[in-house]
């Protein structure tokens, strides 16, 4: 297929040239739907720029092993990803093919168009990816199309992209997109049509939704629709549900702008009787001729009705019978709460979890009621580990609606005053159903009760849990879970965040730039923490990496082996300019909040951290008797002579269980020749763990540790919480599972024990 199609040259069948919307496109036009006309660039013109430019090696190799389930990776991936795709440039010959087609799309010159992301594993009746890509309205001339085009290739891998298709099993690789380019409808009503009641499943029914303006409100659950059902056999409206909408996208001034209604128009009905009747019988025509159910996108202008895409429904026959899901609910005895467009058949029970910002979605763990003013792609991973939605926006073709369809979850739509009715941790039951929102656990029929996971997230355990952490825009949300302070806070990513060699600071006589930047970071963590301690580990940047700050070449040597070489205590001893930075950092910080405490990392002898002490006793740090001198176990010295360096005087121990199983079996485990031998569970690390432990407790000294092995074994959890450890510190993603092993560690312990 050529590079560049009009859409009267496509049809169902050319799914895997055109993707699934640019497929519809075609197909509809072929049927007489009155769809606006357009051209497509295929995925073939696609697949041939990013091999040709490069970025297609260059983004297997980014995603290679990526664990979609880490939301910063994901995200960390996804915008190199893009990064690549949207610094190409397109061929020449591509260029001029699609300045022809746009240029043949209308009588006026740069005519305004819709940009449309059509993959070509999208819209199939086994999986719906809409809303995954990228759109863009109202695009108007040859640079700004350019730029939209590569912006839809871009959004390709986008993070809720990468993690659908591979939660679906799609092969990143073997998708490629298609960009169809629409004449613009600059729609007065605009809206979806679903015909089958994607929430009943009833097949007679035909389901639309509308708002005045552009469509992207509706989709994204920004307004709430108006909603009218029509009966599909003799066409009569059945039930007209008229929604007050107080704002509207526009094209105005060449931009989308979002502008008020008048209180006239905004109590209106948006779309008069006749065109509803009229465009349910699009709808009905255009389901006899797929023979399946589609949910489908209109726009309507000067009179006159629009179809601009259409896709199969993904999620009819997916829910249990809704009457065998509904719950008895005797009037007397269950408070309502709330009530809302019913969205998803489903009843789920379990603990509020209020998102006011996509950045919170870390919050939402198994079992949670996910409430929030509306929901957009970004929120699926989140969502998938939700027993329910329930959104102050929206209809029943919202995203929130549709995507807890296709999960199988509760979801109640609409409701206005969820988020600010609802509370943090108020157990609710949500009838997806009916629109209900209860408040505590509501009885069932017999057998229709739903497994529902509450985490225990307010468990209380004698052994602290500390968590690690690197980010300070994560310190608010991690702060509000349930930890009792932080045990590692890295330094590594502050200082990448800086930019800049400490040491190139010295040079030019900006010391106080650098405290007052790291300061401003650290105070983040100890602010958001309140009284609960976090302890910051001294930067253990190795040469390498310091070498990636601004000015590192000129400070840092080449070392063949900087896991062993240049870094921590001895670093501080050899060069303390850049350390003393540091302290004073902390001073600073202090100043306001005490909770804030010191680690020495890579402490190789017992004269290093005498020295190192004496450092920051020069500092004023230890004339504060609140102030908390910890070192790090990373180092077999560490466990042989602990009793030594314990004498030196320290408050503090936590292992640093990675590099310690690293130096005890001789095995680098990111060496994938040798990795196979890394192994925490070792009986020599083990030994080793436990000696730690019960030499702290011997001399009252904290024992903590922060490397990654608790969260991978549970049984070693078992085993340092009978050995006595004061603190263990984890990921953020093994808050609550860690939080539960100790807690069950620590029963097993207490009925032993008597």
């Amino acid at each position: 297929m050529e590079d560049v199609v009009w859409f009267k040259d496509v049809d169902k069948n050319d799914v895997r040239f055109v993707g699934g919307k640019g497929a519809n496109l075609g197909e509809l036009l072929k049927i007489g739907a009155p769809v606006p006309d357009g051209f497509i660039i295929t995925a073939a013109a696609y697949t041939r720029s990013v091999k040709n430019s490069g970025a297609f090696d260059r983004i297997k190799g980014l995603l290679f092993n990526l664990n979609v389930n880490d939301p910063l990776a994901l995200e960390e991936k996804a915008r190199a990803c893009q990064a690549e795709i949207l610094k190409m440039e397109l061929e020449d010959s591509l260029t001029k093919t699609i300045k022809s087609y746009y240029h043949r799309l209308a009588s006026q010159k740069n005519p305004y168009v819709a940009v449309r992301s059509s993959a070509t594993a999208e819209d199939l009746p086994v999986a719906s990816f809409a809303g995954q890509q990228a759109t863009f309205l109202n695009v108007k001339g040859q640079k700004e199309l350019t730029g939209a085009i590569l912006a839809c290739w871009a959004s390709l891998f986008e993070p809720r992209a990468i993690f659908y298709r591979q939660e679906k099993h799609f092969d990143h690789f073997k998708v490629g997109i298609a960009v169809p380019i629409q004449l613009m409808v600059n729609s007065e009503v605009s809206g979806v049509m679903f015909t089958a009641d994607p929430v009943t499943g009833d097949k007679n029914t035909i389901v639309i939704e509308a708002i005045y303006g552009l469509g992207e409100l509706i989709v994204g659950g920004q307004v709430t629709p108006d909603h009218y059902e029509v009966d599909k056999i003799g066409f009569t409206i059945k039930t007209k549900n008229i929604v007050i909408q107080t704002k509207q996208l526009i094209r105005k001034k060449d931009k989308n702008t979002l502008t008020p209604i008048s209180r006239a128009f905004a109590k209106l009905q948006k779309l008069p009787d006749d065109k509803i009747v009229e465009l349910a019988k699009i709808g009905k025509s255009t389901e006899d001729h797929y023979f399946f159910p589609q949910d489908l996108e209109w726009a309507f202008e000067a009179d006159k009705l629009f179809i601009v895409q259409t896709r199969p429904v993904t999620t009819l026959g997916r829910n249990t019978k809704v009457e065998s899901q509904k719950p008895i609910l005797p009037a007397a005895n269950y408070e309502l709460l709330l009530t809302g467009a019913p969205a998803s058949p489903v009843i789920g029970t379990g603990p509020v979890v209020i998102i006011n910002s996509p950045k919170e979605l870390s919050k939402v763990k198994n079992g949670n009621v996910l409430v929030t003013k509306m929901t957009s792609p970004d929120f699926v991973p989140a969502m998938k580990r939700a027993v329910a939605i329930v959104t102050d926006l929206g209809g029943r073709t919202s995203h929130a609606a549709i995507v807890s369809r296709e999960l199988g979850i509760a979801c109640v739509v609409g409701t206005a005053h969820a988020t600010k009715k609802l509370k943090d941790g108020m157990i609710v039951t949500v009838d997806g159903s009916r629109g209900y929102v209860y408040k505590g656990r509501v009885a069932r029929a017999k057998g229709t009760m739903p497994k529902v996971t509450v985490p225990k997230s307010r468990i209380k355990t004698a052994t602290h849990l500390y968590v690690n952490l690197a980010q300070p825009e994560l310190a608010a949300q991690i702060a509000a879970r349930n930890v009792d302070g932080v045990g590692l806070l890295r330094a590594e990513f502050i200082l990448s965040q800086i930019g800049t060699h400490p040491k190139e600071f010295i040079k030019v006589g900006r010391q106080q730039e650098f405290i007052d930047k790291l300061a401003d970071n650290l105070s983040v963590f100890a602010k958001n923490f309140g009284r609960r301690p976090v302890i910051y580990r001294a930067t253990d940047l190795k040469t390498n990496e310091y070498r990636n700050l601004k000015g590192g070449d000129m400070y840092e040597p080449r070392e063949p082996n900087p896991m062993l070489g240049y870094r921590g205590a001895y670093r501080f001893i050899k060069d303390p300019d850049a350390f003393k930075l540091e302290l004073e950092a902390i001073k600073t910080v202090r100043a306001k909040h005490k909770n804030l405490h010191l680690m020495i990392p890579y402490v190789r002898s017992v004269q290093e951290l005498e020295s190192v002490k004496t450092l920051v006793d020069a500092a004023g740090l230890l004339k504060d008797r609140d102030f908390k001198f910890w070192m790090m176990a990373e180092i077999p010295v560490n466990v042989i002579m602990l009793e030594d360096f314990i004498g030196i005087g320290i408050d503090g121990v936590s292992i640093g269980s990675n590099d310690l199983t690293m130096l005890i079996l001789g095995t680098d485990r990111d060496n994938e020749e040798v990795a196979t031998e890394f192994n925490e569970m070792s009986p020599a690390v083990l030994w080793s763990l436990e000696k730690i432990i019960k030499t702290c407790a011997k001399f009252n000294v904290t024992s903590s540790i922060c490397g990654q092995a608790p969260s991978v074994y549970p049984e070693l959890t078992e085993k340092l919480v009978s050995w006595g450890i004061t603190s263990i510190s984890v990921n953020p993603d093994a808050i609550d599972s860690t939080r539960e092993l100790i807690y069950q560690a620590e029963h097993k312990l207490v009925q032993k024990h008597g």
